[in-house]
């Protein structure tokens, strides 16, 4: 059976709640923990969601909001639905003469 995992980026949210709204207010924290990251790259990780995250800058993240990795990324997984495939009994075949277009007719004025 496959699984389908997905997480949820709440970095934005942890922010708003400490009172961070400006994107720039984490550079110079993030300088303080040894993360030298410019406004712009930033600005990306708060209004996107990665898909790469180097362990570092999530320690440094984590400790700035004085949340755990747990808080800032919300996992979820579920089993994926299995796609079913034919067997020996076949439904019987649809008469697409039905559903077909009639030609149309052009008639001169």
């Amino acid at each position: 059976m496959r699984r389908q995992v997905s997480y949820r980026w709440r970095l934005r949210e942890l922010r708003a709640s400490a009172g961070m709204f400006a994107t720039s207010d984490l550079v110079p924290l993030l300088a303080e923990r040894g993360i030298e990251l410019s406004v712009s790259q930033v600005h990306r990780l708060v209004t996107g969601i990665p898909e790469r995250l180097s362990l570092p800058v999530l320690a440094a993240l984590c400790d700035i909001l004085d949340v755990s990795p747990a808080e800032l990324i919300v996992t979820q997984a579920e089993n994926a639905t299995v796609r079913q495939t034919a067997s020996g009994d076949r439904p019987a075949p649809v008469d697409l003469s039905a559903v077909r277009p009639k030609r149309a007719r052009l008639r001169p004025r």
